[in-house]
């Protein structure tokens, strides 16, 4: 179970939004949300599979295979 602890699921959403040079103002948006509930996204070290499967389609990103990975 240590590897778990190491995820941090808000910091890879992040970095992807970033890598694809969004803005967190873009990304609320299709979340359909303020940009501080963005923001609290981004510090979550774990999200709910629903949400993170939303998230995946909106940044065309699939993060349960960059969590499985890291089993």
């Amino acid at each position: 179970m240590e590897e778990l602890n190491q995820i941090h699921i808000g910091k890879m959403i992040r970095q992807e939004l970033r890598n694809q040079g969004r803005s967190v103002t873009w990304f609320a948006a299709q979340l359909n949300c303020h940009r501080v509930n963005a923001y609290n996204i981004f510090r979550r070290k774990n999200i709910d599979v629903e949400m993170l499967m939303r998230i995946s389609k909106i940044l065309n990103h699939n993060f349960l295979v960059d969590v499985s990975k890291q089993l």
